[in-house]
């Protein structure tokens, strides 16, 4: 099953804000799984996004996630399924 880790540099001070705006804009995507945490360290936030077609995960990504107001960037990690089994 396609999954995606994306990891989030926010504005300083921002980070609960977005965590609210991802959980109401994510909860609101069919066919799609996802869990989102703030982090201590490099990055603020981390997002976890899974679902059974890469597509929609590529376009919730690029089009929802990289376009909140307050990030400053992202790395995304798509998970190779393969190697999962």
């Amino acid at each position: 099953m396609p999954t995606a880790y994306i990891l989030i540099n926010s504005d300083l001070g921002t980070d609960a804000s977005i965590i609210e705006y991802l959980n109401k804009t994510l909860s609101e995507e069919k066919d799609i799984q996802f869990e989102v945490h703030g982090v201590y360290g490099v990055y603020d936030i981390i997002v976890k996004l899974t679902s059974e077609n890469g597509e929609t995960l590529r376009g919730i990504i690029t089009n929802k996630v990289r376009k909140i107001d307050h990030v400053q960037s992202t790395l995304t990690m798509m998970v190779i399924d393969e190697q999962d089994k």
